[in-house]
């Protein structure tokens, strides 16, 4: 992989940062000069076939659901990084379980990846890290936070407990020269069991009948790094989705509309 450049660029750590929408803020870090700490879990492979497209990388490999695991990796990181300035947590899981009948272990896993650790590693971050202009921290939550239906019901659940931390880590675990932030995607890449025909379907039933980009999230990320809003703000980039009252998961949704 690429020589790590740390001293030299500022840092950035994105979970979940070796695929999907993790790989594609990844990229768009790594191209506007930062030193990008790609953190995976069972993705090796890809996460260092990333790395080594990259001008500065490294990766980092920690599982989520090990929340010593997600302690040492924050503290290995504030000793190492000499200008951590981001923290995306973007790492998830995404697994159906009904608003009938909750399966408890769908919902474990979903508080601990989706919830959890990022709030865990949030509160490392602006307890240790050291970065010159102040942190960033963008918790990447979902459109579902504003549109929600009973589907995937233990995912959306930790999404929405995720957004909570949003506002009280603004008020009391950061400096005043810090931002914490959301960043609400909506349908971005085929999930689930979706096919790529499914997904072209489902993911343009938004406002503007279009499919909004995983390089359109990523965009929004790094202007959100830059820290130009208040803190305790969360950015939508879903083509106008959260702004609809779907009944069901757009998924559900298309196949409805198909049948």
């Amino acid at each position: 992989m690429p020589i790590a450049m740390s001293e030299t660029r500022p840092s950035v750590l994105v979970t979940g940062g070796a695929k999907r929408l993790g790989a594609a803020i990844s990229r768009a870090f790594g191209h506007a000069g930062w030193h990008v700490v790609i953190h995976y879990n069972s993705s090796g492979e890809a996460a260092d076939a990333l790395a080594a497209e990259l001008p500065s990388a490294k990766t980092c490999q920690a599982d989520l659901c090990d929340l010593d695991a997600v302690r040492t990796l924050a503290a290995r990181l504030a000793r190492d990084l000499t200008d951590w300035r981001c923290l995306v947590n973007c790492a998830s899981v995404f697994q159906p379980d009904a608003v009938t009948e909750l399966d408890p272990q769908t919902n474990q896993r979903a508080m601990q990846v989706n919830a959890r650790a990022p709030a865990l590693l949030a509160q490392a971050y602006l307890g240790h890290a050291k970065a010159e202009g102040g942190r960033r921290v963008i918790q990447v939550t979902d459109q579902k936070l504003a549109n929600p239906n009973p589907d995937f019901f233990s995912y959306t659940m930790s999404k929405h407990a995720l957004d909570a931390t949003i506002a009280m880590l603004s008020m009391g675990a950061s400096r005043a020269e810090d931002r914490v932030y959301g960043l609400a995607p909506g349908a971005i890449l085929a999930s689930h069991d979706q096919s790529e025909e499914e997904a072209e379907i489902s993911h343009r039933m938004n406002l503007l009948t279009r499919r909004t980009s995983a390089e359109e999230v990523a965009e929004a990320a790094l202007f959100l790094a830059n820290g130009a809003l208040a803190s305790g703000q969360t950015v939508y980039v879903d083509s106008g989705q959260h702004l609809l009252q779907q009944e069901r998961d757009v998924i559900y949704l298309a196949r409805e509309h198909a049948a």
